[in-house]
Order: structure tokens, then C-alpha cells, then sequence
């Protein structure tokens, strides 16, 4: 029976998921903004980095807007690795939206539409505001529970100190449950919102730190604080323009953040907000923080989507938009004609674009380290060795691939460690693209709809 409790423990320690970019936590820039050779989960493509640290730079300092950035470069040469250390390195405050070019034609509203929300999500509003709000280090909370269940609700009285005053509050229902459900004790320090009622525990007072002989890691301690208990504090809130246009065209008000599906939003709601936001700058209660659209596989947008993104890049509340493909000189969607990455050619000259460059041997080796690392796979110096030779010969995405069915292989003979012959049999198991396209050729007549041409017919037969 213990053995199973153990068990149950061990399977609920790792609840997060590895995506493939979990292991990216900026551009890997240092403070010259020159790339470091490994830095941050970022190897190589120093140029196409220190590129994305410029344009981040700018963004920082509000120099640019409006600008658009192509990232482009054949597959897998980490062009959504450098979108992500881009939005990892901008930080929490600026936005960043996020979407495949394929998406637009999958939602139930048009496609301007679609774009003009992603824009949207894509620029904060960094809203200004005082407020009243009470702080202080709790000495004693006193509750008053009512001696039969029908009567009046309980009633309490909460000490709070500075290290100048001590003053006593009356506490209601709400204040209490507040309370109970923040885990308040005597010795936390405490701010109380006026207005709201909200309590935030800002951690322990350090004349408290010696009361229990054990302690979390994650216990803070702060020093009590001085002067008043009420204080004037300015908040600041950052939106997306997005979240605004939804809470204002909805009858349930911010609850629709909720609502799933927000449907076409109408102009004249978006004009309305335009006019207060600017208002709202003008007396210094609001700030514009543009933010970055990124989108991925921009090739599969269409003529309309292109025409609309050079419209929308000349507003004067744009982010900075992003766009990756892996596309050559392809047909412009929804034309006959053709051009460099599938992009129209006046776009493209607003475009500021970074190539990628393939991995070398040596930087598939380190990402092959990051990765393995990331998903936890313990492997030996000759096990990596062959991952990194198939890497180099068939694709880096190939070989992440192959990381975790190996370490399965390795569990199943109850290995420890990732050994040559874990990845030989997951090698042998699941086929590449090359081999995959020799084994296609080698048995074409087999499967259906096959396209190749017979070598014995003549050019004539083919063009028929």
C-alpha cells in the first residue's frame, strides 16, 4: 500500500508540459547586444540574433512603430525560436499575439476582421490610476464566530502596525473570508485596496522570522512598514486594446474575456476607444505600449491579408509586426503570380528581413545538450554523438524527435542512461524524410494517386 502512494506522488511531481520552444528564456544577447555563442536557450544564428536584438532595442526605447520584420530561412533554422526569445526579452508587460497565417481562413469571422484583432491584442495601454490603500504588518486578528447558525454573519477586529502607529479595523463578512482565503496570519505584511477590499500579502515581517523553526523557500521577508497605515498609491494596469474593444462590446462586460467566441467587433466601438485612449494620453492617465504581432507561415496569407497589412502598418497605433516563412520565390496567394517567400513585392519592400542560416554540426550537438536536458533524458557521450551525425544528415527537428522515443526505448530495457543502441532501434523504428522519399520511390507503383513519372514515356505522354 505504500508503494503505491509513492507511486501516485512520483506522477503528479511533473504537470508542465515541454513544448518545443519551453526551453527559450530570451535572445541571448549580452549588453552590447552582441550574441553569445549559447545563452539563454539560443545557439547560433548570432547575426539573425543580434538583428532581433536591435529591433527589440528600439521597440524598448519607442523609436519604431509601424515597422515590419521577416524572418526567413529554410525549416528548421529556428525562426519561431528567435519570435519567442523576442517576446521572453520584451517582458511581461509588453504584448505579444501570436498566430499562423493559416488560422485567419479557420475562424468564423473574415479575415481583415481576424488580423484587425490579432493587431489589437498586440498594443497595451498602460492605465494610470490612484488609490487609496492601507498597509502594515498584522499584529492580531480577532474573530468573533455567531453562537447559533441563524444568526448575524461573524464579525472580527484586525491590528495592523507601522513602526510609527497601531490602529484597530472592524472587519465585515467579506474582509473576513478575504482573510481566511489569503491565509492571514499575525506577522504577515499586508495591503488592503480602499475600494476594493483586496488584500495582498507583500510576506512576513522580519521581526517574526525566528517563530518557527521550519520555513517554506518560498517565505519573504520584508521589513514592517514606516509613517502612515493609509498611503496614496498609483497603480498601473496594462490591457491589450483588444481586451477593451470586447469588454465594451458586450452586454456582459468583462466577463466576456471568458465567453470563448467574441464574434465581429463593430467600427464604430473600436472609434469610440480610439477617441478615449487618446483622451486618456493627452491628460496623462494613459500610456500606449506597442507590442508584437507575430505571425508565423505568413505565405499562406492571401492578397487581401497582404493588401490589409499595408494599410494597417501606416496607422498610428501600430505594433511591431514579425513575419516568418520558410517559403522561396513561391505564387502569391489567391494570384498567379509569383513572388520571393509568396509575399507581393510592395510588402516586402516595407520589410525589414533576418535571414536564418542551417546549424553547423557543433551548434545541433548544443541544442541536441538543451533539449535533452529539458526532457529530463540522461544520455551517454556516444549516444549523443549519433544523434548529433543524424541531425546533421537529415533534419535537427528529426533528431528532437528521437530524444524522448529513445529514452522510452531505454526505460523499456531498463537502461539508466540513452545508449547507441536505444537510438539505432528508434532510428530503425521511425523514418526520416529522405528515407521515407527513397522508400516512396522505390514502390511507387503500390500506393495510389502516384504522380511520378515512368522513365520509358516520352516527353509528349508526360505533357498530356
Amino acid at each position: 500500500m505504500t508503494e503505491l502512494k509513492v507511486l501516485e506522488g512520483k506522477d503528479l511531481t511533473r504537470i508542465e508540459r515541454i513544448g518545443a520552444h519551453s526551453h527559450i528564456r530570451g535572445l541571448g544577447l549580452d549588453d552590447a547586444l552582441e550574441a553569445r555563442k549559447n545563452s539563454q536557450g539560443m545557439v547560433g544564428q548570432r547575426a539573425a540574433r543580434k538583428a532581433a536584438g536591435v529591433i527589440l532595442q528600439m521597440i524598448k526605447d519607442g523609436k519604431i512603430a509601424g515597422r515590419a520584420v521577416l524572418l526567413a530561412g529554410q525549416p528548421g533554422t529556428g525562426k519561431t525560436a528567435i519570435a519567442m526569445g523576442m517576446a521572453k526579452a520584451l517582458g511581461e508587460e509588453a504584448p505579444f499575439a501570436m498566430m499562423a497565417g493559416s488560422e485567419i481562413f479557420s475562424l468564423e469571422m473574415s479575415k481583415t476582421e481576424a488580423l484587425t484583432q490579432a493587431f489589437r491584442k498586440a498594443i497595451g495601454v498602460r492605465i494610470k490610476e490612484e488609490t487609496e490603500i492601507i498597509e502594515g504588518e498584522v499584529v492580531e486578528i480577532l474573530i468573533d464566530k455567531p453562537a447559533s447558525a441563524g444568526s448575524a454573519s461573524k464579525t472580527g477586529k484586525l491590528t495592523l502596525k507601522t513602526t510609527e502607529m497601531e490602529t484597530v479595523y472592524d472587519l465585515g463578512a467579506k474582509m473576513i473570508e478575504n482573510l481566511s482565503k489569503e491565509k492571514i496570519q499575525s506577522g504577515d505584511i499586508v495591503a488592503i485596496d480602499k475600494a476594493s477590499g483586496k488584500i495582498t500579502k507583500l510576506g512576513r515581517s522580519f521581526a517574526r522570522s525566528r517563530d518557527y523553526d521550519a520555513m517554506g523557500p518560498q517565505t519573504k521577508f520584508v521589513q514592517c512598514p514606516e509613517g502612515e497605515l493609509q498611503k496614496r498609491k498609483e497603480v498601473v494596469h496594462v490591457v491589450s486594446l483588444h481586451e477593451i474593444d470586447v469588454i465594451n462590446s458586450r452586454t456582459q462586460g468583462f466577463l466576456a474575456l471568458f465567453a470563448g467566441d467574441t464574434g465581429e467587433i463593430r467600427p464604430e466601438v473600436r472609434e469610440q476607444i480610439d477617441g478615449k485612449v487618446a483622451e486618456w494620453r493627452e491628460e496623462g492617465k494613459a500610456d500606449i505600449v506597442p507590442g508584437v504581432l507575430f505571425i508565423d507561415e505568413v505565405h499562406m496569407l492571401d492578397i487581401e491579408c497582404f493588401s490589409y497589412l499595408n494599410r494597417a502598418l501606416e496607422q498610428d497605433m501600430a505594433p511591431i509586426l514579425v513575419v516568418a516563412t520558410n517559403r522561396g520565390i513561391t505564387r502569391i496567394r489567391g494570384t498567379n503570380y509569383k513572388s520571393p517567400h509568396g509575399i507581393p513585392i510592395d510588402l516586402l519592400d516595407r520589410l525589414l528581413i533576418i535571414s536564418t542560416q542551417p546549424y553547423t554540426e557543433e551548434e545541433i550537438r548544443l541544442i541536441l545538450d538543451i533539449r535533452c536536458e529539458e526532457e529530463d533524458v540522461e544520455m551517454t557521450e556516444e549516444a549523443r554523438d549519433l544523434l548529433t551525425k543524424i541531425g546533421h544528415e537529415t533534419s535537427l527537428r528529426y533528431a528532437i524527435h528521437l530524444i524522448t522515443a529513445a529514452s522510452l526505448a531505454c526505460l523499456k530495457r531498463k537502461g539508466k542512461e540513452v545508449d547507441i543502441e536505444d537510438i539505432s532501434r528508434v532510428y530503425s523504428l521511425f523514418v526520416d524524410v529522405k528515407r521515407s522519399t527513397q522508400f516512396l520511390m522505390e514502390y511507387q507503383e503500390q500506393f495510389m494517386f502516384n504522380e511520378m513519372a515512368d522513365p520509358t514515356q516520352d516527353d509528349s505522354q508526360m505533357s498530356e
